[in-house]
């Protein structure tokens, strides 16, 4: 049999390793098909959901500050942000040894994976958080001023806090469980979202005219990217192609389709009619909210989390925008925030055997353990989203300072940022 041949029989075998070196060739493969489908998330799955969803004059926007963030997010990981987060340090943020990659080739291994698979697979979750807070402040803020702050904010904010839970920092010390990234990833966008909304203030108009979403097919379109997306974002964070992996994409799905059913039913009972834009938040705040727990609970678990993500979430909206009257525009606090936080609550609530819920490990001391737990899931929601809400006020205070502003002027506001910010348009009239 040829080289070749042998080598493509020996990736057919499930956790076959390549024993010269060490490497899992099957988990490399799945971690591989993760950072794709991850990626996959933001372009296009989160720039076309959040650009169907706002007006028409702005959806241009939306889809180059995800394109941009992107492109920016990858470069300052490899000059930073993935030293800061994942290499050797303090407890609270990563040393210098991987700066520019340092150190990483091709037979460099971190675990069964190689090092440079593993910090790819991160740089992905690294560009969609800061995309996330985009939803925030939509249609209102400079070009400028959203590149600044998602390029300081990666490094102040999530790079810090990934260190704390993922990299060796004091809160993964404690013991925190976050599978996916609940506080990493959407407690720290949703905090930042609601600040930036508050900082940079509502748009014009904002409550009494209706803003409502231009394109719901668009909407629905990136809503199901993500949700396939997900498989990745969750089911790869297992860092191999086993049974945690399987059991995370299960229960991944079951809370976005519990997610899903809840908000639209609730909406249906509420208002009288069930709603796309409803069933697709839903969906997401699923999603969302089993992310911490995705690795910690089995399928009863993620039904519970799901339909408690669903009405959770709903009112949570319903509380930010037609009570506080806060225009986080595309709801990223009540539902990445929101959910966030609850996800992060419950996963140590559903990891106790006691419950029945969960999938594979468990606390040999029951109810009381489980407490232990949920006090350290509350230190780690609490500390990250103070943290999260501290530096995010300030790195926009300096951005503002540096652009001459965080918004644009009330003419090109009006006018859209499509075409006064990009001399562009999203829609040609035939």
């Amino acid at each position: 049999m040829s080289r070749r041949l042998q080598l493509a029989a020996l990736l057919l075998l499930p956790g076959a390793a390549l024993a010269e070196d060490g490497l899992q060739a099957a988990d490399t493969s799945w971690i591989l098909t993760s950072t794709a489908l991850v990626l996959f998330m933001t372009l296009p799955g989160l720039a076309m959901f959040y650009g169907g969803l706002v007006r028409s004059k702005n959806v241009l926007s939306i889809l180059l500050q995800c394109f941009a963030i992107t492109g920016i997010v990858s470069v300052l990981w490899l000059v930073a942000g993935y030293s800061i987060a994942f290499a050797e340090g303090s407890d609270y943020v990563g040393g210098l040894s991987r700066i520019m990659f340092s150190g990483i080739e091709e037979d460099t291994l971190s675990g069964v994976l190689p090092e440079s698979v593993f910090a790819l697979f991160q740089m992905t979750f690294a560009i969609i958080t800061p995309a996330l807070i985009i939803g925030g402040f939509a249609e209102r803020t400079k070009f400028s001023a959203v590149l600044l702050f998602s390029a300081i904010w990666l490094l102040v904010v999530y790079a810090p806090v990934t260190h704390w839970v993922w990299g060796g920092g004091w809160l993964g010390s404690m013991g925190l469980l976050d599978f996916a990234g609940g506080t990493v990833v959407h407690i720290t966008a949703g905090v930042a979202a609601l600040v930036a909304a508050l900082v940079i203030g509502p748009r014009r108009g904002f409550p009494e005219t209706p803003m409502m979403p231009h394109n719901m097919t668009m909407s629905v379109a990136g809503a199901g990217m993500l949700w396939v997306g997900w498989f990745g974002f969750n089911g790869g964070s297992a860092l191999a192609a086993n049974g945690d992996a399987a059991m995370a994409m299960t229960v991944t799905h079951l809370s976005a389709a519990a997610g899903a059913m809840t908000w639209m039913f609730y909406e249906w009972i509420k208002f009288g009619k069930p709603t796309a834009l409803g069933a697709i938040t839903g969906m997401v705040a699923g999603l969302g909210t089993i992310t911490p727990a995705s690795g910690f609970v089995g399928p009863a678990g993620a039904l519970v989390i799901g339909v408690s993500a669903g009405i959770v979430c709903f009112n949570a909206t319903m509380l930010i925008k037609r009570v506080w009257k806060i225009d986080d525009s595309l709801d990223v606090f009540p539902v990445h925030g929101v959910g966030g936080m609850l996800g992060t609550l419950l996963a140590g609530v559903f990891a106790s055997t006691e419950l029945g819920l969960f999938s594979g490990q468990g606390f040999a001391d029951g109810i009381s353990s489980m407490g232990q737990q949920v006090g350290v899931q509350l230190t780690g929601i609490v500390a990250t989203a103070l943290y999260t809400a501290v530096a995010t006020y300030i790195i926009l205070k300096v951005v503002g300072i540096v652009t001459g502003g965080l918004r644009v002027s009330p003419e090109e506001e009006s006018q859209g940022l499509d075409i006064t910010s990009h001399e562009e348009r999203g829609y040609v009239n035939l």
